[in-house]
């Protein structure tokens, strides 16, 4: 029973050491450095002057990473597992623990995935991650919207224009394309939608409700989804960490009157 209790403390010391700012500003800072570190990599000059001393630093990096990854398995045990944070750090350094070789070489690109570690350790990282994750639901009904509005303009403008602007709008994918390039604005006017003008006058009815409809209507749609989503885990966040102090606040109080009682 005692080794038990030694061993619930010892865990418990160790979690809450994980958890301090210190360590998790620490955390970051190696994650920064390994992202530079990793940059490096791909810089013939800097690999010719100091190659090995850039390998080196990067499996030290890598090594701080399995090191945190194994205390916090210790520390938390199988609560490790339930966090979906947890399980995110164990695949993106597993990845990088992968021997390059045998036709895996494309994995040596993956380890920049590493960088990503920072969104797991920053709070406000995470509150954007989460809230862009709690908008997926909604944004697939906008998506659909917006899937069903292409495939129309599509159609519509392989028959009206298909004919004497094949590379544009000939085939049904060729239509679809270039209508998403003319949505997010890239060179949609003097690149795409005059030289049609200078042909169909008034191809103008077209093209511009579209470019209301898709760029400033649906696109505006998906920003307000995620930043609601946004706001809401905030506010989670935040009646979280009030109740918590409330719970803390009300112990406090409970063991001051157990004092006055005694």
């Amino acid at each position: 029973m005692s080794d038990t209790t030694t061993n619930q403390g010892f865990r418990q010391r160790l979690a809450d050491w994980l958890e301090m700012p210190q360590i998790r500003y620490t955390i970051i800072a190696v994650i920064v450095f390994n992202a530079v570190i990793l940059g490096l990599e791909t810089s013939d000059t800097a690999m010719e002057t100091a190659g090995a001393l850039i390998l080196t630093l990067d499996r030290i990096c890598l090594a701080i990473f399995v090191v945190e990854l194994a205390a916090k398995m210790i520390a938390y045990g199988t609560r490790f597992f339930r966090s979906g944070w947890n399980l995110f750090d164990f695949v993106i350094v597993g990845i990088a623990l992968v021997p390059a070789a045998q036709g895996l070489s494309v994995l040596r690109a993956l380890r920049i995935l590493r960088v990503l570690r920072v969104i797991s350790v920053a709070p406000r990282l995470r509150r954007v991650v989460e809230g862009f994750v709690t908008a997926l639901p909604g944004m697939g009904s906008v998506f659909l919207l917006m899937g069903i509005i292409f495939y129309i303009g599509a159609v519509m403008a392989t028959k009206l224009f298909g004919e004497t602007f094949p590379d544009w709008f000939g085939t049904l994918g060729a239509s679809l394309y270039t209508l998403f390039q003319i949505m997010t604005l890239e060179s949609w006017s003097m690149g795409i939608v005059r030289p049609v003008l200078d042909v169909y006058p008034y191809a103008w009815v077209f093209f511009v409700p579209f470019i209301m409809i898709t760029t400033f209507a649906v696109v505006n749609l998906l920003v307000g989804l995620i930043v609601n989503s946004m706001q809401d885990a905030h506010a989670e966040e935040t009646n979280a960490a009030t109740d918590a102090y409330r719970d803390e606040v009300l112990e406090r109080l409970r063991k001051i009157e157990e004092r006055l009682d005694r």
